[in-house]
């Protein structure tokens, strides 16, 4: 800029000793622009935005920081830049319209700029930390419905124990030893954000195993894989509670023989896991008071972006649906 306005006045001179005077008149008038600057980004940009302004006090600081500046700039012009750099005569008094016009325009173009950037920093932080805000807030309640689950996972696992005892089942040893592997799954594995496909799909044949035991001959249950990746990553404990429920629902709650019956399939990287389980004519619709589907589904919505969860109630099936895009995991 000075460069563009001074090279006219100079023709003697050489270009590069005009761009050279040029540089040198910049850096002298660079102190005056930087203390406007530094004023605003370190504190008069924080003083304007606060809840309750003293509006007074903030524009007579503001008038005052800017009067120090405009007045180094001009005082850098008339003693040194003028007579020593351009070799001029100066003419004019320090202070007079045109020049305090000039020593604004450039001091608060510089000023502006730094105005700007402060604000959008601000607001670049305001965003950060509603959105830390929002995450943490996602986190506890994520933790608070898987906290949910695990108790009434063991809760009725523990009535299965009971029931055995109660019937002094040869076969209460075995349970009590694939509870304890259940509970070293839920206490060391069950914390992590994500396990692998093949470690939850275990977790519920080593689930389904047990309750056979319970239910002997009574109960019927069928189990089909399709798994292209068992390595692929899933939340953990998400589909084990849907095979809880399809027992204690199902199977417990019916008089006479009843079946399971789970399909999971896995396919570039997209899960459908279906469960569907027998129920007797008469008993009551629970697809919308149910507190572990309405558990998973939250957990579907704070975890997956892309998924889909639907239930079918019929006289003698109940049957629950899920599909999930396992690549659009914490991508809300």
């Amino acid at each position: 800029m000075h460069y563009t306005w001074m090279e006219p006045l100079l023709p003697h001179f050489s270009q590069s000793r005009q761009l050279r005077m040029a540089i040198e008149a910049m850096l002298l008038v660079l102190p005056g622009k930087l203390l406007l600057s530094y004023y605003f980004i370190l504190r008069g940009v924080r003083k304007l935005l606060e809840e309750k302004v003293n509006w007074p006090r903030v524009l007579l600081e503001i008038a005052l920081v800017l009067s120090i500046s405009v007045m180094m700039f001009r005082a850098a012009f008339h003693y040194i830049i003028y007579p020593h750099i351009y070799v001029m005569p100066v003419l004019a008094p320090l202070i007079y319209a045109r020049s305090i016009l000039v020593a604004l325009v450039e001091t608060g173009y510089v000023a502006g700029l730094a105005i700007t950037m402060k604000l959008l920093r601000i607001q670049a932080s305001s965003k950060e930390r509603e959105k830390n805000l929002v995450k943490e807030k996602l986190e506890t309640e994520l933790k608070f419905l898987r906290t949910q689950t695990n108790p009434h996972f063991l809760f009725n696992t523990l009535n299965n124990i009971y029931a055995l005892s109660r019937k002094k089942s040869d076969k209460t040893p075995e349970v009590v030893m694939k509870l304890s592997e259940l509970l070293s799954f839920m206490l060391y594995e069950s914390g992590k954000e994500t396990i692998t496909v093949a470690e939850e799909i275990r977790m519920m044949e080593d689930y389904i195993e047990l309750e056979k035991i319970r239910y002997n001959e009574r109960l019927s249950v069928e189990m089909h894989k399709h798994i292209d990746d068992g390595n692929q990553r899933i939340a953990p404990l998400l589909l084990l509670p849907l095979v809880e429920n399809a027992f204690k629902h199902g199977a417990s709650e019916t008089r006479f023989d009843s079946f399971v019956h789970i399909n999971i399939g896995l396919s570039h990287s997209y899960l459908n896991f279906s469960i569907e389980n027998s129920v007797e004519d008469g008993r009551e619709k629970r697809s919308n008071g149910s507190i572990g589907l309405n558990n998973i589904k939250r957990q579907l919505e704070l975890m997956y972006a892309v998924h889909e969860m639907k239930v079918e109630e019929r006289d003698d099936i109940y049957k629950v649906n899920i599909g999930i895009n396992l690549d659009s995991y914490g991508k809300i």
